[in-house]
């Protein structure tokens, strides 16, 4: 058995201990992700500690959300491209973090592990995790939005202010879900099929876990008797739960994720 972290609380580490037994025992997790766990990578956070809009408006006068809302794009999609674009220049250069290969490594000595991911950065899945649920979309292709054409995306800094299909001339983007759009078929009908069958754990990570699709697992995991855990640095939706823990990371210390990873010797 690893050492926990010494710098966690006596509570943490007996909660953390709990959590790596529970894992342990039962071989399946299920890891909810947001901005926060690409926060150690260099990305911004948005909403939350430290985030680049928190509390503002971007440099037009937008809120983030209605600057990436689906209707703005329609009506002004080199606004929406710009934004876009940022998200993906953040990207550039950044790699995945110790918490990603944290999760990665769980996947290859457990039974089941999959991830519910919100981010767009392709991280999880460049760490060397497969069963990665991306509900919001990534930036890895380009698809045209009107005829179908898609091809993988080459830098977004090298295409011209908004992209057109070279088939039909029509806007192109990538496959990221914009605010008011619909989840991708795809993603959902693997999340509503990973939930049906069940998990003994679920850990969210790095997510404010506003919508009812990533706060929901944690309720359903519950409900059927499993525990449930949550790291971050403010409460959210699911912070009034019967959590079996609850660890207040900060922005850029992660330590209680690789404290799980080291209990689990895999660190």
């Amino acid at each position: 058995m690893n050492t926990p972290d010494a710098s966690l609380s006596a509570t943490d580490r007996t909660n953390l201990e709990a959590l790596a037994r529970a894992i342990e025992r039962d071989r399946d997790v299920l890891f909810i992700t947001g901005a926060g766990l690409s926060a150690d990578s260099g990305l911004p956070t948005y909403r939350g500690v430290g985030g680049l809009y928190e509390g503002t408006a971007t440099a037009s006068g937008m809120s983030i959300e209605e600057a990436l809302h689906i209707d703005t794009f329609k009506r002004r999609p080199h606004l929406t491209w710009h934004h876009i674009r940022a998200i993906a220049d953040a990207c550039a250069g950044a790699h995945p973090n110790r918490g990603h290969h944290v999760i990665a490594a769980m996947e290859q000595s457990l039974d089941r592990v999959v991830v519910l991911t919100q981010n767009v950065d392709g991280f999880h899945h460049k760490a060397g995790s497969q069963n990665v649920i991306q509900m919001h979309g990534n930036l890895e292709r380009l698809a045209c939005t009107t005829c179908g054409w898609s091809a993988k995306a080459p830098p977004l800094d090298t295409l011209p202010p908004v992209p057109r299909c070279p088939v039909c001339a029509s806007i192109a983007r990538p496959p990221v879900v914009l605010f008011g759009e619909a989840l991708p078929a795809d993603a959902v009908q693997t999340y509503e099929a990973e939930l049906a069958r069940g998990f003994s754990a679920v850990v969210s990570v790095g997510t404010s876990s506003l919508f009812p699709y990533i706060s929901a697992p944690v309720q359903v995991v519950q409900a059927a008797g499993g525990l449930a855990a949550e790291i971050n640095p403010s409460s959210t939706a699911v912070s009034r739960s019967r959590l079996a823990c609850r660890l207040a990371s900060a922005r850029g210390d992660f330590r209680e994720r690789r404290a799980l990873g080291g209990r689990l010797a895999l660190g």
